[in-house]
Parts: C-alpha cells; sequence; structure tokens
C-alpha cells in the first residue's frame, strides 16, 4: 500500500524515465536532453582547460599547486593499474579525460533544475513533461557508448602494438581448444561494454531517483547528506571506469605471444 502510495505520487509530481526525452533534431540526428547535458559537460571542460593553461605560471600558485598534485597522484594511482609508468604515461592522457568527463558530467547531474526545468508537449493526446537537461549517465545510451569506445580504443592500442598478431589472442588454426579460447575471450569483450555501461547507469540513475524522491517527501535538510553521497558515488563511479579502462588498454598493449 506504501508503495503504491508513493509510485502515485511520484508519477504525478516527479519526472523520472528510463528513455531520455529528443529536444530538437539537427539533420537526421536526434538531439536528446541527456546528450544535450553532455554536450554542456564538455564546454565546461574546455573552458576550466582553456582558463588553467591561460593562467599557467613557472612558480605555480595555489589552484595550480592543488591541479598539480591531483594529477600526479592520478597518474600514480594508474601506474599501480598499467603495472609500470612508461604504459601508464602512454594512456594517462586519454584515461585522465575519460575521469575528468565522467566526473563532470556525474557532479552536473545533481545541480539544482536538472530534470526539473523544461517544458510541456502533448504526446498522444497527453500533456508530458520535457527536461531541458538530463543527468547525462542515466541514459542507457550513453553509458554503452562509453564502454564501446573503450573496448574499441583498447583494440585500436593492441593493433598498434602487436599488428596483425592482435588477432591472435582470438583467432588461431592450432587446435579446438585455443579456438574455444578465443571465442570465449569476444564474448567476454562484449560482456565488457555491457558492464561497463550497466554500472555507470545503474550507480547513477538510482541516485537520481533516490534524490528525487527524498527531496519529495522530506525537502530542504533531510535531502543534503544524499547530496554529498551522490558527489562521493560520482567521483567513484569516474575513478571505476578510468580504472577499468586503463586495465584495458594495459591489458591488450602487451605484445602477442
Amino acid at each position: 500500500m506504501i508503495l503504491q502510495f508513493v509510485a502515485l505520487i511520484t508519477k504525478s509530481i516527479m519526472h523520472i524515465s528510463l528513455v531520455p526525452e529528443t529536444l530538437f533534431h539537427i539533420g537526421p540526428l536526434a538531439v536528446t536532453n541527456s546528450l544535450f547535458t553532455s554536450w554542456l559537460a564538455v564546454l565546461v571542460i574546455v573552458l576550466i582547460a582553456v582558463a588553467f593553461s591561460a593562467g599557467l605560471r613557472k612558480i605555480p600558485g595555489r589552484f595550480q599547486n592543488l591541479i598539480e598534485f591531483v594529477v600526479e597522484s592520478l597518474l600514480n594511482f594508474m601506474e599501480t593499474v598499467a603495472g609500470d609508468r612508461e604504459r601508464a604515461k602512454k594512456f594517462f592522457a586519454i584515461v585522465a579525460t575519460i575521469f575528468i568527463y565522467i566526473l563532470v558530467a556525474n557532479w552536473m547531474g545533481i545541480l539544482p533544475g536538472v530534470g526539473s526545468i523544461g517544458f510541456t508537449e502533448v504526446s498522444h493526446g497527453e500533456e508530458t513533461f520535457v527536461p531541458l537537461l538530463r543527468s547525462v549517465h542515466s541514459d542507457l545510451n550513453m553509458t554503452l557508448s562509453l564502454g564501446i569506445f573503450v573496448v574499441l580504443l583498447s583494440h585500436i592500442f593492441g593493433f598498434m602494438t602487436s599488428g596483425i598478431r592482435h588477432l591472435g589472442n582470438f583467432f588461431t588454426l592450432r587446435d579446438f581448444g585455443s579456438s574455444f579460447s578465443g571465442i570465449l575471450e569476444i564474448v567476454g569483450e562484449i560482456s565488457k561494454i555491457v558492464s561497463l555501461g550497466f554500472r555507470l547507469f545503474g550507480n547513477i540513475f538510482a541516485g537520481e531517483v533516490l534524490l528525487a524522491i527524498i527531496g519529495m517527501l522530506l525537502p530542504y535538510v533531510v535531502p543534503l547528506p544524499f547530496l554529498g553521497l551522490e558527489i562521493f558515488v560520482g567521483f567513484i563511479q569516474a575513478l571505476i571506469f578510468a580504472t577499468l579502462a586503463m586495465t584495458s588498454f594495459a591489458t591488450w598493449t602487451r605484445p602477442a605471444h
């Protein structure tokens, strides 16, 4: 009975949807609210990077020291993941970019107005609310795209390192056992995409729903600890995704035997 009451209130007051809403089209491309928010996240990162690079000094100030400390700490952590510092440095730029993008997108998702500011439209005779901004990683399309990007890039790096021998990890004519092992590797790479995508989506979407319900039933002061928790979860999820990306890159760039 209580769950039915919560579901009824949630449906009538709060906007929670697994499917992102389309805001407009650019030719054949449908721009959804989650995609639009991701563009804003990229814009924020670019603006911060430009401002930071313009303010670089030979004698660093406090903010520059802080950024350098964070970058050095992240590099040291990725070194333990990759196995050696040179391998970590080789992929650090792309892994750090993935980390920063996911972190900024996650934190933008809990800003006031995200998911609550929008417009109404009539669809199939019913009036529906369309939020202008949606948490990027509460859209499964976005998280699976990141998973596909990481897995494909890891194999591109594998080809760059080992050449055609990289295919030896999946295909061989030596014996049936080796061929079957290669099939399992392919299945494992597909499942890696699913794992990366659903892990990030599940944590962010669940947190968004939790915040919406708590904010509706017990507004103002009570949601504050949960906001702090979501900030922490957003950081942890970004770090986990970046760590798994570094692991994948490091694994497939070891020369095939």
